[in-house]
């Protein structure tokens, strides 16, 4: 992708964070949030920004913590801060209603954010979105919140000893990257490496986002809300995940019925990542999804 094709980076702000995202111009078109995962960034996008930009309004924001958007200088990243900085998105930017494609945990943010702004989405697809099946929120909700506050303070505290992995090169953070999943051709792990390090000043790399980002809060909605959430959701849905994920699909455990108007979609041959790992079918099928009548 040569520099001309690419999108221009700006910035908004939220709770006093300075927070990144991209835009592929094509401002007259319908918009279309594009919403990373965790520990990810806005460039993990670019294959589908560059296949629809043609068509909408892409913009690809950085979650707070990650990509060239700012820490939280708390290092506490909970699902309401995220969801509010979605929401000062759409709303700074006009964009509603808007598309919202999204993974995993931008997924999970996109859902939430559509069941309490029902109004503001016109068409969902979640990847993987949904976080880990009802048997594994079951057993987490048994234990009490005393154990779960002092297992987050324990957490966090080890984390703050913690010093970012240092890579010697891009090419060693390269090869980390083909590691984490095997699905990547050579050219989209080194496209998302070199989006995905900074330059420490002794030279060596380390990954942009900020290593609290992989602590999750000691609490949150409890279950039933987040169903409740789901079913407040209007819009047409598509939850998507792929056959050779961890993730289950939401049509066997039960959790599509929460929803009043979704689809699902098991992409073959695809981990976590389902947009890398089956580009041309994500894309026929997300295509298809966002213009059906």
């Amino acid at each position: 992708m040569s520099p001309s094709d690419g999108p221009t980076s700006r910035v908004f702000f939220s709770q006093r964070l300075r927070l990144h995202y991209v835009d592929w111009g094509n401002p007259e078109a319908p918009p279309l949030i594009l919403l990373h995962g965790g520990r990810d960034h806005c460039r993990n996008w670019d294959w589908v920004a560059r296949a629809l930009r043609a068509d909408y309004h892409i913009i690809a924001p950085d979650l707070r913590g990650h990509g060239d958007s700012a820490w939280s200088a708390s290092g506490h990243y909970t699902m309401a801060n995220y969801i509010y900085d979605l929401a000062q998105l759409v709303h700074q930017q006009n964009l509603a209603p808007v598309s919202i494609i999204a993974h995993s945990l931008g997924g999970n943010v996109a859902l939430r954010y559509s069941g309490i702004y029902p109004e503001n989405v016109r068409r969902l697809v979640a990847i993987e979105g949904l976080g880990p099946g009802p048997r594994s929120h079951a057993e987490a909700d048994k234990l009490p919140i005393a154990e779960r506050m002092r297992s987050w303070i324990e957490e966090t505290r080890a984390y703050s000893g913690r010093q970012p992995r240092r890579y010697k090169s891009v090419e060693e953070a390269y090869a980390r990257m083909q590691t984490a999943n095997t699905h990547l051709t050579e050219a989209q792990a080194r496209h998302l490496t070199e989006h995905g390090v900074n330059q420490n000043e002794d030279g060596s790399y380390s990954w942009k986002f900020d290593q609290y980002v992989r602590l999750w809060p000691a609490y949150d909605m409890t279950r039933d809300a987040i169903a409740e959430l789901w079913g407040r959701i209007t819009c047409p849905t598509l939850l998507v995940y792929g056959k050779e994920s961890w993730a289950r699909s939401p049509a066997e455990d039960g959790r599509v019925d929460y929803f009043r108007n979704a689809d699902v979609l098991g992409v073959p041959n695809a981990g976590h990542w389902v947009h890398h790992d089956q580009l041309d079918f994500f894309l026929r099928e997300v295509r298809a999804f966002l213009t059906a009548t």
